[in-house]
């Protein structure tokens, strides 16, 4: 990917509703030219879409957990993502290496439907589950260092 094109995936990694005018700014690019960029990264699948990112404990989802999963019968399908694709409290299904097979980020309202979820996953996909509680979130949407850029300088600054 060029120097320019990975410049432009930052940009509206930090800002997904940044105008093609602030790109063109940025990026010292023209408008057009950056409209192009966009339309190709898009169609190549660098850039998959945009959305907005919700405040979950205003939505009434503060509960935040994940769920490692692992087969009860090891000879069983591995159909476990296809089995729980309708439980819409599972954000995220991560296949991993390790003991477990998937893990799974699920944000629910209350310790008791965390409880109620994990006996739909359990039930579901014929599953163990081991789950980890999140008790805070220092940060989370950051946006990625793409291959080729040059490391960020640290911050020093002092008091």
């Amino acid at each position: 990917m060029e120097e320019i094109d990975r410049r432009i995936v930052t940009l509206l990694a930090q800002d997904g509703r940044m105008s093609f005018t602030d790109l063109a700014r940025e990026t010292g690019l023209s408008v057009s030219a950056v409209h192009q960029r966009v339309r190709r990264l898009e169609k190549r699948g660098v850039v998959r879409g945009y959305a907005a990112i919700i405040d979950h404990d205003a939505v009434g989802l503060p509960l935040t957990a994940f769920v490692s999963i692992k087969p009860i019968d090891p000879a069983a399908p591995d159909d476990a993502p296809d089995r729980l694709s309708h439980l819409r409290a599972i954000e995220a299904c991560h296949s991993v290496a390790g003991d477990e097979s998937y893990i799974l980020k699920v944000r629910v309202a209350s310790p008791v439907a965390l409880e109620d979820l994990l006996q739909q996953i359990r039930a579901s996909a014929n599953v163990s589950t081991r789950t980890t509680v999140v008790l805070s979130t220092p940060y989370e949407h950051r946006v990625p260092h793409l291959a080729g850029e040059p490391d960020p300088a640290p911050d020093i600054t002092q008091d």
